[in-house]
């Protein structure tokens, strides 16, 4: 595949400039408006109602919305006629007779009641608890790895790049105040993997173009190998990216979440592996001397005629 030729480390202090304008955005947000937790999080109300002819999810959920009830979750159950509505508020039993009577206004086909019943949070408290602490664990296990894979300098600067993504993902759906369920926490645990193999892939050449080239300073080896991976690295993407948008337009409400979380992933991950992991490793001077092949001890010896 034919190589690049951008300047990408030229323009590194204005991305840098923009990653941190996004991570205090980001904090700021979760630290003010915090995550909109799903039914999987805080528990709910769940009724099922049958109808005479195929739902409209749309209008149903648009339906809800009018009469006062946020953030909604209507999907079909069983077939197209069975829909099964989530809403995040207490259980009362009036509820189901409330909802359903919201949705039998329109009278254009009978609405009937088959449940309605309480729903516990599948998170509680000491399991965010744990998720936080095997977040942290994964983070210092992806540390040592690539610590004893490349050096220390190159753990740091994929840490700082993981880091860097799932902040700015949290950040967009606290903003936004999407729903953040279970599948949302899956894609952002799928994104942590699919930015630490781009941040791989790119750590890989820089090593291997500081062993082999000559001369070049840190900064132009570093921007010879983002170009000789970049044509890798918009492939695995765009066809990722190609995937994520059919799963959002034909997967349904339940895996819209996941494929927003994923795609924004995907895309801030491409980024980070460019600019953020590589502007770690020039801030901690990163050198021909921190890469080079350790000698073996009497290899002077073996080289003599």
């Amino acid at each position: 595949m034919k190589d690049f030729n951008f300047d990408f480390m030229g323009k590194r202090k204005i991305f840098t400039v923009l990653s941190i304008i996004l991570i205090v955005a980001s904090i700021a947000s979760l630290a003010v408006k915090q995550l909109a937790f799903g039914l999987d999080f805080t528990g709910g109300t769940l009724i099922e109602v049958g109808y005479e002819a195929p739902a409209e999810l749309g209008s149903i959920r648009a339906q809800l919305e009018q009469a006062g009830y946020e953030n909604p979750v209507v999907q079909h159950f069983g077939s197209e006629t069975e829909v099964l509505v989530r809403l995040a508020q207490g259980y009362s039993p009036e509820v189901g007779e409330q909802v359903l009577s919201t949705l039998s206004e329109n009278g254009k086909f009978k609405v009937e009641l088959r449940r309605s019943e309480f729903v516990g949070a599948q998170v509680g408290d000491e399991l965010r608890e744990q998720g936080g602490l095997g977040m942290l664990l994964a983070l210092g296990v992806v540390m040592l790895y690539v610590a004893l894979r490349f050096q220390l300098k190159f753990s740091l600067g994929a840490v700082v790049a993981l880091a860097h993504d799932v902040i700015i993902v949290l950040g967009v759906f606290s903003w936004f105040q999407w729903n953040f369920d279970l599948t949302v926490l899956a894609a952002i645990l799928a994104v942590i993997g699919y930015s630490l193999n781009d941040t791989i892939v790119v750590s890989d050449r820089i090593r291997e173009n500081f062993r082999l080239l000559r001369k070049g300073t840190p900064e132009q080896i570093i921007n010879t190998s983002l170009n000789q991976t970049l044509g890798r690295t918009l492939v695995t993407s765009l066809t990722t990216l190609m995937v994520l948008i059919t799963l959002f337009l034909l997967g349904g409400e339940l895996i819209r979440g996941f494929s927003i979380a994923l795609t924004i992933g995907v895309l801030v991950g491409t980024y980070s592996s460019i600019y953020v992991a590589t502007n770690v490793l020039l801030a901690l001077n990163i050198s021909k001397e921190d890469l080079m092949l350790p000698v073996k001890e009497g290899a002077e010896l073996d080289d003599m005629p």
